[in-house]
């Protein structure tokens, strides 16, 4: 793996893996108000439900469509947010969580583009949610009504160029500002106003920005066009560089700190590598192509990494890899999708729409109830549990609210 390091970083230890900093969140909340959750790592801790609730049937809470699109759900107090698009505009959409039906919306024009609508999805504080299109729009919308209160074209903003199948990592808070996967090293942006505080220009990747911390110093992991680059959360100044090139420049998948190293998967047969940055130069601790992330992101806990290997529309397979050594502990063939921990258990839909609950451990698979067919192809946004309830999406737009509290 070729590495260049852009400037040395300090020693010292991360102290936590994707702090969410600056947040108004806390880790017990009840609501999912951004992309992988309250703290960005693919986990609720919920496990006051029943993961053996699909094998009596589904019981569906409710089923709406938003349009074309991947953009995942938020979750906050009575609203859930998400994006479509439909005849060539985006959609911003606030439904009621009880039932499906919608609250508010917020249209513009947008093409829908290859592989049709948004990827990205939204991101709310309690009071504003905020947005970000395939072409780089970027709004802040009253959370009660909708009504914009500002917006920008981040792109424009910053100078930088689109990418291939267009923007797609999400919005995430940091304090009074909005990091945005966009050029080299990415963009931040004043919560407040939409100014620009930081920025770069060329290409950045499809994932969503990760904020660690290095000793006292908040960082962000930033997976791009041709590697990952690490900046201050502050002051977008670069500080590493790791060069991870892959096939049509797809670096999809969010990368996963803890204390001073840094996992990174992608898919097209590259698979994975764990780096340390303790140093000042980065070390590549392990490669191999036994985790390959195509688009989801895998979630690590207690020293293992779970996440889906493979490609979209071959074989793909759940598996449980170890952390620091890249090992594989099992692995369990239920086809290509995405994933999301609740509690002691795994939640994976794949991509034909089968949804899978499973034991959260090591030692072996071990499945606790399925449905398939539960939404028609492609499912490629992974799931979202909040409150007793599964969220899944499909590429139409197809929303299913399944209740598995009892």
């Amino acid at each position: 793996m070729k590495t260049i390091n852009k400037a040395a970083i300090a020693g010292g230890a991360m102290l936590m893996s994707a702090v969410f900093a600056g947040s108004v969140f806390a880790a017990e909340s009840v609501d999912w108000p951004q992309f992988r959750g309250p703290n960005r790592d693919g986990i609720s801790k919920e496990n006051s439900w029943n993961p053996k609730a699909l094998a009596g049937g589904l019981k569906i809470a409710w089923k709406t469509n938003v349009g074309e699109g991947w953009s995942s759900v938020s979750v906050c107090g009575d609203k859930l947010f998400t994006m479509g698009n439909v005849n060539d505009e985006d959609v911003i959409y606030a439904l009621n969580v009880k039932d499906g039906k919608e609250v508010w919306r917020h249209s513009y024009a947008c093409k829908a583009g290859d592989h049709p609508g948004p990827r990205a999805t939204p991101v709310t504080d309690g009071k504003t949610v905020y947005a970000l299109s395939r072409a780089g729009d970027l709004f802040c919308l009253n959370i009660a009504d909708g009504k914009v209160i500002w917006q920008k074209n981040v792109l424009t903003e910053t100078g930088a160029q689109n990418i291939t199948w267009s923007l797609s990592g999400s919005p995430v808070i940091y304090g009074d500002m909005l990091l945005i996967n966009v050029g080299e090293s990415g963009g931040a942006f004043d919560r407040k106003t939409g100014t620009k505080i930081w920025g770069s220009k060329g290409k950045g990747g499809y994932s969503t920005p990760v904020i660690f911390k290095k000793g006292t110093v908040d960082l962000v992991a930033l997976f791009g066009e041709k590697g990952l680059c690490i900046v201050e959360a502050k002051t977008g100044k670069k500080l590493l560089f790791v060069g991870w090139e892959t096939k049509y420049d797809v670096n999809a998948a969010d990368p996963v700190p803890f204390k001073a190293k840094i996992f990174i998967s992608s898919g097209y047969e590259r698979g994975a590598s764990l780096v340390d940055i303790a140093g000042a130069e980065p070390k590549n601790l392990w490669e191999n192509k036994e985790m390959r992330n195509h688009f989801s992101s895998c979630v690590l806990i207690d020293g293992y990494l779970y996440g889906v290997d493979g490609n979209t529309g071959r074989p793909g397979s759940l598996r449980c890899m170890e952390f620091e050594t890249g090992r594989v502990k099992w692995s369990q063939g239920l086809g290509f999708g995405g994933l999301t921990v609740a509690g002691d258990n795994i939640i994976m839909l794949n991509e034909n729409g089968d949804l899978f609950i499973s034991k959260l451990s090591p030692a072996g698979y071990e499945e606790f109830s399925s449905a398939r067919g539960i939404l028609s192809k492609l499912c490629w946004t992974a799931p979202v549990f909040c409150r007793g309830t599964i969220y899944c999406r499909n590429s139409k737009g197809d929303i299913v609210a399944i209740d598995v509290s009892k």
